[in-house]
């Protein structure tokens, strides 16, 4: 008799834009809302054609106050939801190029040295800077 063997939990991360397009397709998600939360570096014109990926703005939102809040919360569900099995998290912001694809990072990088197989898609960060 062959045992079955579990496979590892999984975390798929999606960031984007409201303004772009309508919400992922998801069953159950964890949604982390960024778009009236948070200093949005597109306010500033020195950060307005960079993203989340770049390590100035992820500072920038991250020094935001209430900014681990949200990540620690965001984290906190995602565990919860992962005792059920694989977890789709959207995190979304207005133009999905900053704050999104910055919190998205943040909670990839913390999965991930907690172990969880952990994944993220940043759907909106090539497109256009929305204003």
């Amino acid at each position: 008799m062959s045992e079955d063997l579990e496979s590892p939990m999984s975390v798929i991360i999606t960031t984007f834009g409201v303004l772009h397009a309508p919400e992922p397709a998801a069953a159950s998600p964890v949604r982390v809302d960024l778009t009236t939360a948070l200093r949005n570096p597109a306010d500033d014109p020195a950060m307005i054609e960079m993203t989340g990926l770049d390590a100035r703005v992820r500072d920038h939102v991250m020094t935001t106050p209430g900014a681990d809040v949200i990540r620690d919360q965001a984290l906190a569900d995602i565990e919860e939801a992962l005792d059920d099995g694989d977890v789709q998290v959207l995190v979304y912001c207005r133009g999905g190029r900053h704050r999104s694809v910055a919190i998205g990072e943040e909670l990839h990088d913390a999965l991930s040295a907690r172990g969880v197989d952990v994944r993220v898609v940043h759907r909106d960060v090539e497109k256009a800077v929305v204003r």
